[in-house]
């Protein structure tokens, strides 16, 4: 396969492109390195990456700049990660999630469908699923009601790969990530942020009283499920990838305490907008489509994750 992947320098981007190579694919990497967090993270990401890879800088909402990437390369494959990433960010700065999101989206399936790309998986998000009372969430469940921007623009991106779906007869899997984390995570997300600040000594930011449950997700199984879709036509399809096993907000920090052999310092801060009580996937049609089986529990990703951090920090 020649596979364009927007995002590739990020944290699952850089994950899935290793895979890739690995089977022996062709990667063109498509990247801004835009500023949400230190663009010298993502450049440190994909530092190795030599044979077989080719990267291209650029922002998706530059629709001549996409389809000249795409006319350049004629990808077999596309894989849409580039997104602006971030819930609560998003309530601050709806008009840019917008504009990356749905605009930059836009772009990537106009091009994709111009040079007739023959499989395309695109990164939606569990945060579609809003508030859902229905557990585990299944694919579908309607209607979805979201309640940030981040998560509407990801509903939004859905729809627009339906339309060029039935338009064009593209082929485009949609997956509903569940919690990212692994080596190389974002360093905003929760994982490496606990990590950090209780190996450090600092004070734990927590929302809430430290019920809430995520079904928090390993890198190398998202990139087994990532892999396996673009490796199949199934026409147009929505597929969570998660754990398939929610774990409290304490319990988690109380695992982080255990492998750092550190106590927490908690700061109970209010509950944010945007935020939910629970997520959980159903993993049933991920199973059947993709013959997806998260193999890592939270506790062996967990220690995989710490010893990472530690190795970094030295």
């Amino acid at each position: 396969m020649r596979v364009l992947v927007t995002g590739g320098a990020g944290f699952i981007g850089s994950h899935t492109v290793r895979r890739l190579i690995a089977e022996g694919n062709e990667v063109i990497c498509v990247d801004n390195f835009n500023d949400y967090y230190d663009p010298a993270i993502k450049e440190r990401n994909i530092a190795d990456f030599s044979d077989n890879f080719t990267l291209e800088r650029l922002d998706i909402r530059d629709a001549d700049g996409v389809k000249e990437v795409f006319k350049k390369h004629k990808p077999t494959h596309a894989i849409l990660l580039a997104a602006r990433a971030g819930v609560r960010p998003s309530i601050e700065s709806p008009m840019l999630y917008h504009d990356v999101n749905i605009s930059g989206t836009l772009n990537l399936l106009e091009a994709a469908q111009e040079t007739g790309v023959e499989n395309i998986a695109f990164a939606s998000s569990s945060s579609v699923y809003g508030g859902s009372k229905n557990i585990p969430f299944e694919e579908n469940e309607w209607p979805l009601l979201p309640i940030s921007p981040y998560a509407a623009t990801k509903l939004g991106g859905e729809n627009l790969c339906r339309y060029y779906h039935q338009q064009y007869g593209l082929n485009i899997t949609c997956l509903r990530f569940f919690t990212v984390y692994g080596p190389s995570g974002r360093p905003d997300m929760a994982p490496y942020l606990f990590t950090k600040w209780i190996d450090q000594g600092q004070s734990i930011r927590r929302f809430g009283d430290g019920t809430t449950k995520r079904d928090y997700t390993y890198i190398e199984d998202i990139v087994d499920g990532i892999y396996a879709a673009i490796k199949k036509k199934i026409g147009y399809e929505i597929i969570n990838l998660g754990n398939n096993t929610p774990i409290v907000l304490n319990d988690f920090i109380g695992i982080i305490e255990k492998l750092l052999g550190k106590k927490a310092n908690i700061d109970e801060m209010p509950e944010q907008p945007g935020d939910v009580p629970i997520t959980y996937a159903s993993i049933k049609k991920a199973k059947q489509l993709l013959d997806y089986t998260p193999a890592t529990s939270i506790q062996e990703g967990l220690e995989k994750f710490v010893a990472w951090y530690l190795q970094q920090t030295k």
